[in-house]
């Protein structure tokens, strides 16, 4: 199947990682649905997106925490353009960072309704279009992060979600193998959108100190989530990181 047939779903496509991600297939011959919660910023994706392929996109305002929307979302994909072959579960929030005892109930649970309901709800849709489908099967690309590895201090919400999406991948993968459904997860380290302003100004370090964090390009990490969406259903990344060179990842602590 060559690009130009391939549908792809971008969650989060408003801004930052999702934009960059969902450009990047468009500039590949995706046709590519953009999925967030706001339509103003999405359309304007739209519109960059027509300037490379004109109709190359759908528009979708939903939250991915609402299972009565994530329905419609991917019904509406289905009868657009026939099928799915790529999702990429993006959409996601840090909620405040503070101390763990202080963080009130409200922002643990918006933080993991966005972040791991919301992935388990788009991967539970794809998993009925990309098995209903002919050719049959697909691939699902979660968002993890660094902090599925190593988390920043007063990130308990955050942190919690991403090590479960390294759950859910792992889930995924293996309870995909059947429908030829690959699923993978790319760890995002310090990648510079809106999200990650603070690193300029400084940011704290496990030790209590305040310092200034490298970032790296976010079209870097569009080209990783293309090539890994890319691949033949018979291979598949599990796990990738990409982050910027000299970050406080490796070390961290």
């Amino acid at each position: 199947m060559s690009n130009q047939d391939r549908v792809a779903l971008v969650t989060g496509a408003g801004s930052g990682i999702g934009r960059a991600s969902a450009l990047a297939l468009v500039r590949e011959g995706y046709r590519v649905a953009l999925v967030g919660r706001r339509e103003a910023p999405l359309r304007e994706v739209e519109a960059a997106a027509d300037a490379i392929a004109p109709g190359s996109t759908l528009v979708l305002t939903a939250d991915v925490a609402d299972p009565a929307a994530v329905a419609a979302v991917f019904g509406q994909v289905v009868v657009a353009w026939g099928r799915l072959d790529l999702l990429f579960n993006n959409a996601g929030g840090s909620g405040p960072m503070m101390l763990l005892e202080d963080l009130p109930f409200e922002d643990w649970k918006r933080v993991l309704d966005t972040n791991l309901t919301g992935a388990f709800l788009c991967t539970q849709a794809a998993f009925r279009v990309m098995k209903a489908q002919q050719p049959r099967g697909g691939r699902i690309v979660n968002n993890g992060s660094i902090s599925a590895h190593a988390p920043r201090p007063n990130s308990a919400a955050y942190t919690s979600t991403k090590h479960a999406i390294t759950g859910l991948t792992k889930s995924t993968s293996l309870d995909g193998r059947k429908y030829d459904i690959a699923c993978g997860q790319i760890d995002i380290g310090n990648a510079q959108t809106d999200m990650t302003t603070r690193m300029a100004a400084g940011i704290m370090q496990p030790n209590g100190q305040i310092a200034v964090e490298p970032c790296m390009n976010v079209e870097d990490v569009a080209r990783a989530v293309v090539f890994m969406g890319g691949l033949p259903l018979d291979a598949n990344v599990q796990f990738m990181t990409i982050m910027a060179t000299q970050m406080p990842f490796i070390g961290r602590g």
